[in-house]
């Protein structure tokens, strides 16, 4: 924990030691095209050797005021100009924004579809000009609003940062004057105002910034051309690559991947997560020469989301459509008795354009462990709402299975749990939880009485639970309906395809291919997310290129890489894959 992050999450290395990558991965990397530099003074130079004035502009929870004086050190005859001067003052921003956070639910909002440009005063804008004969440099988040021709700086900073930067009280929301002292509220702005807004003042500028910067470690930024990270992606695009997971404790959180995974930090009492891919939160790593450089996974969807999504990309834009995390509750807890959003209460309660379809792979496992889904065939909706109520208001334990159904835990079940299905992890799984992309929406009902871990009790919802929740999947329902029942579709000599249905309201397919030797397969215009189940490791074979994967790491082929092989090490080994939908394009 540092001065400007509160976790005991690692920060990043600025070298990776690329010959040392057995077993998984944190910090996985692709080869950049072209030159990844480092430090202010390298920056300097780039800057000295443009025009007389420059653009500065980045993401929200880039620490401004530490980053210009480390620019000052190298360039101290500049005229320093903060864009921030030209913001409309925070009352009228937060009436502005005030239909998507002025609610009193502490977690959820809904999403602000405004432009940055609204936060912004036109007249002051106007007022923010060079002074001739000197090097200009105009700054801070919007900085190119102010419609100077010069080149353009963006600064990048990876959203598990600006929440660790959030936790210690160093970053603020968009207009605001200080931090927000509750870091649950300042997150609420930052996912339902701040970070829409960012994404598509970004999206605008990404086609023609000079330089992106990863600024998470402020004293020794890297940085490259805005060539070589347009190129780079392009060639991302064609090939196999993962994005950069990261980790959180919880209060359920298990034990599995604190001891299976050599380079995270063992004094952290659990990790409950590892965000494997949810493309709004994850980044993607840039090598050149052992020296990295993170940007936005959303970056890729900005520049092409043909390329990357294919079929897909006509329905959801700029929304990569699937997520793969893992939840880990091995000598954990349960997970919290919850359910999800129906698409239409999702649409007008939150902005979003889909909703939490989500499944459960059972990765592995304990004898005993079970997973919750589903009611009883005799539940009572009134009695149970009142049940949970009671134990809410007067803290008294509930006993679920009375209400809901235990199913036993296999390595490679998969259960179904489509929008409105009661369902909650049971302790001693590692689940490879595969779902629709958005991810805050869980509707707590129960939580076992708990405290989160800083002491503070858990937030439950069950006004909105009892909203969605489908009282219809109850009783053998559940057992014919929501536990997949696995079908080979194909198979060859050493290999098959076996198909894992999912429910009818999942718009994403679910496959596992099992082989020996080599499976070769195409993307027929989807992008597919990937990940080693079983098995050691495999070579990844896309146009030309060969990477290595590792058990359990998650991997994505992009719809233009078009044919890609799968090299198994001479064991058999196990991946499971999934795509959207034909008939969901």
């Amino acid at each position: 924990m540092t001065a400007s992050r509160a976790t005991e999450q690692f920060l990043i290395p600025l070298t990776k030691d690329t010959k040392n990558t057995t077993g998984y991965d944190i910090y996985p990397s692709f080869s950049a095209t072209g030159t990844i530099f480092t430090g202010f003074e390298s920056l300097a130079k780039w800057i000295t050797q443009q025009s007389s004035n420059l653009i500065i502009d980045g993401y929200g929870g880039v620490l401004w005021e530490t980053f210009i004086q480390n620019l000052q050190s190298q360039l101290t005859t500049a005229n320093y100009i903060s864009v921030a001067d030209a913001l409309l003052p925070a009352s009228e921003i937060n009436h502005l924004i005030s239909s998507s956070i002025g609610n009193d639910d502490p977690l959820f909002g809904k999403r602000f579809t405004g432009e940055f440009r609204d936060f912004f005063s036109a007249d002051k804008l106007q007022e923010l000009q060079p002074i001739p004969g000197k090097l200009n440099i105009i700054y801070g988040c919007g900085a190119s609003l102010a419609g100077w021709k010069a080149p353009v700086i963006y600064i990048d900073v990876p959203k598990n940062e600006i929440q660790f930067r959030s936790r210690a009280g160093k970053v603020r929301n968009l207009g605001q004057p200080t931090p927000n002292n509750d870091p649950k509220q300042q997150y609420k702005q930052f996912y339902f105002v701040d970070w829409p807004v960012l994404n598509r003042h970004k999206k605008q500028l990404l086609p023609k910034i000079d330089v992106i910067i990863d600024e998470q470690r402020i004293d020794t930024i890297s940085w490259c051309t805005g060539t070589t990270l347009r190129d780079t992606i392009s060639k991302m695009s064609e090939h196999m690559f993962r994005a950069r997971p990261w980790f959180e404790p919880g209060v359920w959180g298990g034990q599995w991947m604190k001891e299976r995974i050599s380079l995270l930090n063992k004094e952290v009492v659990n990790y409950a997560w590892s965000f494997e891919l949810i493309s709004p939160e994850n980044g993607i790593l840039l090598e050149s020469e052992g020296v990295l450089m993170e940007v936005s996974f959303d970056t890729m969807l900005m520049l092409n989301n043909k390329a990357l999504l294919g079929k897909a990309a006509e329905r959801f834009g700029d929304a990569f459509p699937i997520r793969f995390d893992f939840l880990d509750t091995f000598n954990g807890g349960n997970l919290s008795v919850q359910c999800h959003p129906t698409v239409a209460y999702t649409k007008e309660h939150f902005g979003e354009d889909f909703t939490q379809d989500e499944t459960y792979y059972i990765l592995d496992t304990k004898p005993g462990a079970g997973v919750y889904l589903g009611f009883q065939e005799n539940i009572n909706a009134p009695e149970f709402e009142q049940v949970l109520r009671n134990s809410f208001n007067n803290h008294e334990p509930v006993d679920i299975e009375k209400y809901v159904q235990v199913f036993p835990a296999r390595k490679h079940d998969l259960f179904l749990i489509p929008n409105g299905t009661v369902h909650s992890s049971g302790e001693n799984n590692l689940v490879l939880e595969i779902s629709a992309t958005p991810y805050i929406f869980t509707f707590k009902m129960y939580d076992w009485l708990r405290a989160d871990l800083s002491g503070k009790p858990r937030t439950l919802n069950i006004d909105r639970a009892f909203a969605n929740l489908n009282f219809e999947r109850k009783g053998e329902v559940v057992k014919e309906t929501l536990i997949s029942k696995p079908e080979t579709i194909r198979e060859g000599s050493d290999w098959k395809i076996v198909n894992l249905p999912t429910h009818p309201q999942h718009f994403y397919n679910i496959e596992r291919l099992e082989f020996n030797t080599r499976i070769d397969l195409d993307t027929a215009g989807q992008c597919h997310i990937l990940s080693l189940v079983e098995g050691t490791s495999i070579k990844v074979l896309t146009n030309g290129l060969e990477q290595t994967v590792h058990y359990a790491e998650t991997f994505v082929v992009p719809a233009a890489a078009g044919s890609y092989t799968l090299i198994s090490n001479g064991a058999d080994v196990k991946v499971v894959r999934s795509f959207v939908k034909e008939e969901c394009c």
